[in-house]
């Protein structure tokens, strides 16, 4: 298997300086794991990504053995330096052999081809592209390429690049650049790919302040993207910026007005910002495009009853469990019946959440304290009793044994 050439390259990949030891290179490979693993690949870079991943863990396995085999277990700036050296004259005189072999052929080509002055073959040389940006790391900006290089032989050569971007000189997989010509303008897709791919990668990493800083860039690109609308939404709510995800949230929801999503996003918004009637009205706009969604009525009924609309609660919440019942929702939907006076209802939707979940130390808690309202004291002591086997509760223990004061005592027969 093919590896890295030397030490030098592999702290490039791994971004080490010496000196260094096993634990910092391991540090190393966890970092740069995080950034070029294929899951997290923009779309048809996968391959380039595992292979920058296998020459990443080649490197690392090369400098670990190193280390270890190092005196004090660290591998010093001077010991870099002379594997270095020592590298850098096998490659010039690789380099000098393949040059006069190439001398060579070329005189054999032309004296073969001393009749034609034309000549068909292409010109032997390459074009260097000077500036180029990281797909992966878009907000690099434009960086100016100081060199490139290869690893490996054979089906398995790699080709690298050193690239000096603003924040300093960079080692990325060749494949992973994109050369740009100031020529052509920018086009905006190919802005909103860069920054969504880099957005994702921030993403990975947990930083979703950072992703949803990247996504703004995409936003700007193209200000009617739904996809990167959303993703802006999600990034905000998660790094705890509610005014912004907000705000980001509206935009998606003028963009994508006829679908629920955006308004579900909206309410769960609007409710963490303490918004309660933001919030039931983005609710009622989410069960308005998509009217079978259980989860999303629930969400409307529980916030209108926070609004104190107990009829509009009570309708919510038996629409939510005429689709797809639930335990939350039967209990929310027992509290408005409480609320509202109607002690049967709260009864049965009591009772239809034990049925649904017989281990639900809440539900069998709720049917006890609604069963103590009636005269049914052998039930509720019954349901105290299920309550307190799944759960420790002190309120049910208290209820359960003013219960049991309250029992008519009988005598027995004679």
């Amino acid at each position: 298997m093919a590896g890295v050439l030397d030490i030098e390259q592999s702290l490039l990949l791994l971004e080490l300086q010496p000196p260094f030891d096993k634990r910092e290179v391991q540090l190393a490979r966890r970092r740069q794991a995080k950034v070029w693993h294929p899951d997290i690949a923009p779309p048809g870079k996968r391959f380039e990504h595992e292979r920058h991943l296998k020459a990443i863990n080649e490197a690392a396995d090369q400098l670990e053995r190193l280390a270890e085999g190092s005196r004090g277990g660290k591998v010093s700036r001077n010991a870099v330096k002379v594997s270095a050296a020592a590298a850098r004259e096998a490659r010039a005189e690789d380099g000098r052999r393949a040059y006069e072999a190439q001398q060579r052929a070329r005189a054999h080509a032309a004296d073969r081809e001393a009749n034609d002055p034309f000549a068909s073959q292409v010109p032997d040389h390459s074009v260097v592209h000077r500036y180029a940006r990281c797909v992966a790391y878009p907000e690099w900006g434009v960086g100016s390429v100081a060199g490139i290089y290869f690893t490996g032989s054979g089906d398995d050569v790699q080709q690298w690049a050193r690239v000096r971007f603003n924040i300093g000189v960079r080692t990325v997989p060749a494949g992973t650049l994109q050369f740009v010509d100031f020529s052509k303008p920018d086009e905006a897709a190919d802005r909103v790919e860069r920054f969504m791919a880099a957005a994702q990668h921030a993403t990975f990493e947990g930083n979703h302040a950072l992703a949803a800083q990247r996504l703004i860039y995409a936003r700007d690109a193209d200000m009617t993207n739904t996809t990167v609308l959303r993703l802006l939404t999600l990034a905000f709510w998660q790094a705890g910026d509610l005014n912004a995800a907000g705000r980001s949230v509206r935009d998606w929801a003028r963009n994508e007005d006829d679908r629920p999503a955006p308004h579900r996003f909206a309410a769960r918004i609007y409710e963490d910002m303490g918004a309660i009637d933001l919030a039931a009205e983005a609710a009622e706009r989410a069960v308005d495009r998509g009217t079978g969604d259980a989860d999303a009525w629930e969400r409307l009924g529980r916030l209108r009853l926070r609004l104190m609309d107990r009829a509009g609660a009570i309708a919510a919440l038996e629409r939510a469990r005429e689709l797809v019942p639930s335990v939350d929702g039967l209990l929310d939907l027992a509290l408005a019946y409480h609320l509202a006076g109607d002690l049967g209802a709260e009864l049965t939707a009591c009772e239809q959440a034990t049925l649904i979940d017989g281990e639900s130390a809440v539900a069998w808690s709720r049917y006890a304290h609604a069963l103590a309202r009636t005269d049914r004291i052998s039930d509720a002591i019954d349901a105290c009793d299920r309550a307190l086997r799944l759960g420790a509760d002190a309120e049910v223990a208290e209820l359960v044994a003013r219960l049991r004061d309250e029992l008519p005592r009988v005598l027995p027969a004679a």
